[in-house]
């Protein structure tokens, strides 16, 4: 899961990097609100699961930054984390948009926990128990049953089955699949994704996965 932190404090950010990498978590991160505002623009840059947003930004105020975004369309799950703990503030927050609010300190494990709560519910999931027809998919253990069966799966392949789910019935492109299977490097070549969607399609039974030559892939619940 590949997320945007948005923290102008150095210590901090640093800390919160290291533990998000610690738990599986990719994440780019920056300090001032044009660098965040940028990343919607970045040429290739890799889509985003989660945004993790202070508001005390030295260039611009968070919650200003937080409604800009709404306002033009960026859906991306948001959880603001900051230090203002008052009730206007939270409430502010929330009707701007914030899918979370956290305040500081939190604890790691409990911050990946609210990621992967906003994060499902997103993509139409209300149970860390993913389900898509007769697939169930566990993306904390990355385990993967079809029909109540353990369907063992490399990494890639599982990372592909979890972005195909996040979008199920919907066509997923090749150039999506290839930026988002690699964010923090140079996106995966399409034979490389063309192979491992083969051996995907294989374990699965080829009707769940469905190719649309030249464009993408579309997992069918």
């Amino acid at each position: 899961m590949h997320l945007l932190l948005v923290e102008d404090d150095i210590e901090l950010g640093t800390e919160t990097q290291r533990a998000l990498a610690a738990r599986g978590f990719t994440s780019v991160w920056v300090r001032l609100a044009r660098e965040a505002q940028n990343q919607w623009t970045a040429p290739d840059a890799a889509p985003f699961d989660c945004v993790l947003l202070d508001l005390g930004l030295p260039d611009n105020d968070g919650m200003t930054l937080l409604q800009t975004w709404r306002s033009q369309g960026v859906r991306v799950p948001l959880i603001v984390l900051t230090a203002r703990d008052a009730l206007d503030s939270r409430v502010t927050g929330l009707n701007s948009g914030a899918d979370d609010y956290v305040i500081k300190p939190v604890a790691p494990d409990e911050l990946a926990s609210r990621i992967h709560a906003v994060t499902r519910r997103t993509v139409g999931q209300t149970h860390s128990l993913w389900t898509v027809g007769p697939l169930q998919i566990d993306p904390l253990r990355r385990e993967v049953k079809l029909n109540a069966q353990t369907v063992p799966l490399s990494p890639r392949e599982f990372d592909i089955l979890v972005e195909l789910a996040k979008q199920a019935g919907q066509v997923v492109t090749k150039h999506y699949l290839a930026r988002a299977l690699a964010p923090l490097g140079e996106p995966l070549h399409f034979n490389t994704l063309e192979f491992h969607v083969h051996n995907l399609r294989r374990k699965l039974d080829t009707a769940q996965i469905e190719t649309l030559r030249g464009i993408g892939y579309a997992l069918h619940p």
